[in-house]
């Protein structure tokens, strides 16, 4: 087996570690290991199918749909129905001292939810009313229904991992971290109408001037610092929740919703007023990460009732004298975003009631009673188009919500990235991504003499200090090894730690690049051991976060995990295992 390491991170894990290298455990069980892997590509599509009443529609079989794609009909491969109480809980098996892993502890085949208090596109005043209807919709909880609370403002942080407290819920919406906050992609609605001075008529030249230009300028927020930073926060909510088995539920509250990602969909002819230019690549990355992860957007007006508020009578003699065009296009641009949004990936777009926690509840309860629907596309070819589905019911008039295409993305590996992407997914507080799904034995050791040098690339590194040993366990089934023709599979991931004081500022970081070359016999044996990937690191003595990350460089796959760590408190290991 040949291992290179080289540096990682150069803008913030400056170095190299000589000592990084993979190694497999003995094991005397070996098994045939076939040298190539062939993959079918499954499309899977979850389907949520409702009464005219707005109520679920269960027990329907797979006679009862029928599943087109480009307009050709396809043969179904797997069905299942799934209701809210379907799946045993899961009780992950108890782990070693000083070893973690992030396997999410979900239920198979159930739906979970997750909030996202997106205060980057909320403007202040409606966070407020936001924040009040999220506690409303906790208020409502069913019992045992799952779910986690995130925010974004300059980044993506978790509040709070699944779970179905609706108390620690609470706390989570109620910390400091979720309360009103401004940014400066923010932009008030006062501004905006400010733009629009001048216009006195309705129906007047001015006025529809000023319409168009309303229009171009929520084009233009579709590159801007806004929209980029709400893609890299889906990417990372996707990388997050992809290993939970099932649908999950992305309950998104904002004022203004900046990224339009699919090219098709019911409302393209609205959208295309503002949104004519070609689907940048980063949206396309999206579309494949949020597909893969299953997740289904629930875009809700954090404003309420999405009303003309200029045309509002009770604004008084005030807002009588205002134009109704100087917020209509707005209002249309956005609602028009809302639903391609929940239209194209399987949720709906709540806007139309200021009700909001009794109608998210009606829907997300809704959400979590589906059917799952599987297909093998009848055409092969993997060219990067955007294939439109559609699902059809054989008998009953039904409301159905599913996500309605995807790119049938070839399977060759992507290129490799002009920067370095596991960096951002290690800040402090980010959630676990969970792509790859791996354990971590941090382990630690005697205190390093004072002479000798750092463990990790902060040589400033003062003491007291402790040393730990940080091992990757990592399947080897969930890295993309390439059969060579000379007999070998060859590999290549990226690891990393950062350590975090309590200020979120790091205190010194380790991290490399591993090529990986398995002849068959270690490539066989690595089925049941895994490869492991150690480290070293020095500590001072206090209570830290430890965020570690692996990078799959050929499947463009991430998983990272974020665990406490106390030099001072923790024992040092009597036997250095693992």
């Amino acid at each position: 087996m040949r291992i290179r390491s080289v540096v990682l991170f150069p803008a913030l894990l400056a170095v190299a570690i000589p000592y990084l290298q993979a190694q497999t455990t003995s094991n005397d069980t070996q098994e045939n290991a076939s040298v190539l892997k062939t993959t079918t590509r499954a499309v899977v599509v979850d389907v949520v199918v409702t009464g005219s009443n707005g109520t679920s529609i269960g027990g329907l079989d797979p006679h009862s749909f029928s599943v087109l794609e480009d307009g050709k009909l396809q043969a179904i491969d797997f069905f299942e129905e799934h209701t809210a109480t379907s799946g045993p809980a899961i009780t992950l098996p108890p782990l070693p001292p000083h070893v973690y892993s992030n396997e999410p502890a979900t239920a198979p085949n159930e739906a979970v939810n997750v909030l996202l208090l997106d205060s980057l596109n909320t403007e202040e005043a409606d966070q407020a009313y936001a924040h009040k209807e999220i506690l409303g919709f906790l208020g409502r909880l069913q019992p045992g229904m799952r779910v986690a609370v995130y925010t974004l403002n300059t980044r993506l942080t978790l509040l709070q991992g699944f779970t179905a407290d609706a108390a620690l819920l609470r706390a989570a919406v109620d910390s400091k971290a979720a309360a009103p906050a401004t940014t400066i992609v923010s932009r008030s609605r006062d501004d905006e109408l400010a733009d629009m001075d001048g216009i006195s008529a309705a129906g007047s030249p001015l006025a529809a001037q000023a319409e168009a230009r309303s229009l171009r300028e929520y084009a233009n927020d579709q590159d801007g610092q806004s929209a980029s930073m709400t893609l890299t926060a889906l990417q990372q909510l996707a990388r997050s929740l992809e290993a939970n088995p099932g649908r999950k539920n992305l309950i998104w509250f904002a004022s203004k919703f900046p990224v339009a990602l699919f090219p098709e969909g019911d409302n393209r002819k609205v959208l295309t007023a503002f949104h004519g230019h070609e689907l940048p690549e980063a949206l396309h990355e999206t579309v494949d990460m949020l597909t893969r992860a299953r997740v289904a957007l629930y875009p809700v007006s954090a404003r309420g009732l999405m009303d003309d508020r200029t045309t509002n009578a009770d604004n008084g003699d005030a807002g009588m004298a205002w134009n109704p065009y100087q917020e209509s296009p707005a209002i249309r641009a956005t609602t028009a975003m809302m639903d391609q949004l929940a239209t194209n990936t399987g949720g709906r777009a709540i806007y139309t009631t200021n009700d909001v926690s009794t109608a998210l509840t009606r829907d997300i309860q809704d959400g979590s009673h589906y059917y799952t629907v599987a297909y093998t596309p009848s055409n092969e070819k993997m060219d990067g188009t955007f294939r439109r589905i559609e699902v059809k019911l054989a008998e009953g008039k039904y409301q159905l919500a599913y996500r309605r295409g995807y790119y049938a993305d070839a399977g060759s590996a992507p290129a490799k990235p002009a920067s370095d992407p596991l960096a951002p997914l290690l800040a402090a507080g980010m959630p676990d991504a969970t792509q790859i799904v791996y354990r971590l034995g941090v382990t630690p050791e005697s205190q390093p003499a004072s002479a000798s040098a750092r463990a990790g690339g902060n040589a400033k590194l003062q003491g007291p200090l402790r040393r730990y040993r940080v091992l990757f366990q990592i399947p080897r089934d969930s890295m993309s090894f390439l059969s060579m023709p000379s007999g070998t599979h060859d590999a290549k991931i990226r690891v990393a730690v950062v350590a975090y004081g309590r200020d979120s500022k790091p205190v010194n970081w380790a991290g490399g690049e591993m090529a990986l070359s398995l002849n068959e016999a270690q490539y066989t044996k690595a089925k049941q051991t895994g490869i492991a990937a150690p480290m070293e690191i020095d500590l001072p003595e206090a209570e830290l976060s430890l965020s570690t990350g692996i990078w799959d460089i050929g499947a463009q796959r991430a998983g990272t995990l974020q665990v406490p760590v106390n030099p001072k408190t923790d024992a040092p290991a009597d036997v250095a295992s693992h």
